[in-house]
């Protein structure tokens, strides 16, 4: 049976969390699970050095804005925004580097409706512009956020797109 889609709900509410409360830092930690065990997430759970240490490590960066969507005290979504700089224009830029949306809220309007609040801050802040990551096959993500305005990055078509790569570094450096 296809899923239907379902009317936003006004009951949920979306802002910015306070690191410093109990109850964000736990609905934070439960959707960064749910996120990590998702395939689009690599579909292992956070490991026990990240969950003692993820609330701390984000709240000591000024640059980290969380943003929580909460359904009577539940966590139904989340977005994790990294202040970063566009050195082209001379001026901030937020990445959006961690959007979740839990299962039971998904086709909601949640994910769009973090990507404003996301929005909202970044225009605070002063950003040209917001990012953020999507795996090639990952369509129902890249849908909604061609819908929300995103589209793939290129400064000359006759290059092409950007691509995101990545260089681990074993023991953090």
């Amino acid at each position: 049976m296809p899923d239907i889609p379902v009317a936003p709900s006004p009951l949920i509410d979306i802002r910015e969390a306070d690191l410093s409360d109990p109850v964000d830092g736990a609905a934070l930690l439960a959707l960064m699970e749910v996120y990590a065990r998702d395939p689009m997430g690599g579909g292992q759970g956070l490991s026990a050095f990240t969950r003692a240490h993820l609330i701390e490590a984000l709240a000591s960066r000024p640059s980290a804005h969380v943003i929580l969507a909460l359904a009577a005290q539940e966590p139904a979504g989340l977005a994790i925004g990294l202040e970063g700089f566009s050195t082209f224009a001379c001026r901030p830029l937020l990445n959006i580097h961690d959007l979740v949306v839990a299962e039971a809220f998904r086709r909601q309007g949640v994910g769009r409706r973090l990507l404003q609040r996301a929005e909202v801050i970044a225009r605070r802040l002063g950003c040209c512009k917001l990012t953020l990551e999507v795996l090639e096959g990952n369509g129902a993500a890249q849908a909604a956020y061609s819908s929300a305005g995103f589209r793939p990055y290129q400064l000359d078509p006759a290059m092409g797109r950007a691509q995101f790569w990545e260089k681990p570094l074993p023991d953090g450096g």
